[in-house]
């Protein structure tokens, strides 16, 4: 028997992560997977409390069913948008797949390459917010440190303008 594959997305809610979520559910995810999407919220920017006890090893997987209520999602500092919830929802009625929610708190490099090895995953889509060359020498590429670091396949989904 098969084991279903676990497919992750990195996603932060922005325009480009949006862009690679439609990308997987497309071109990667098949019925019976499991749909892991990792966020990495900033450390240290959370209230007192259960959310400490996650800080190490990333909350538990939360269902989509519960974050898509707003008053669940509030307690872990997450928003995910009506966009984001609209395409997970017609992917998992659709592919009948499992959507789960995973976040940790940190380095978004650190943190995703972690997630690769801990939870484990069978391949990660990510996306590329496009930014310069200066910047990306500053601030560090998240894409590329995960794709140079990562141990399962990572596409990389470019943040490409369309021309009208």
């Amino acid at each position: 028997m098969e084991v279903a594959r676990r497919v992750a997305v990195a996603v932060d809610f922005s325009d480009c992560s949006k862009r690679a979520l439609r990308w997987a559910v497309d071109n990667v995810v098949r019925d019976g997977d499991y749909l892991i999407l990792l966020t990495v919220r900033p450390s240290g920017n959370y209230e007192e409390g259960e959310m400490q006890l996650w800080e190490t090893t990333g909350s538990p997987l939360i269902p989509l069913i519960e974050f898509s209520d707003p008053v669940i999602m509030k307690k872990y500092g997450v928003k995910p948008d009506a966009e984001t919830l609209d395409i997970l929802n017609t992917a998992a009625r659709q592919k009948e797949i499992v959507v789960v929610l995973k976040i940790y708190w940190g380095d978004p490099r650190e943190k995703i390459c972690e997630a690769i090895d801990n939870i484990p995953l069978s391949c990660l889509t990510i996306g590329n917010r496009g930014l310069g060359k200066l910047k990306r020498a500053i601030l560090g590429s998240v894409s590329n440190h995960v794709v140079n670091n990562g141990t399962c396949p990572v596409t990389v989904v470019k943040n490409v303008e369309r021309e009208h």
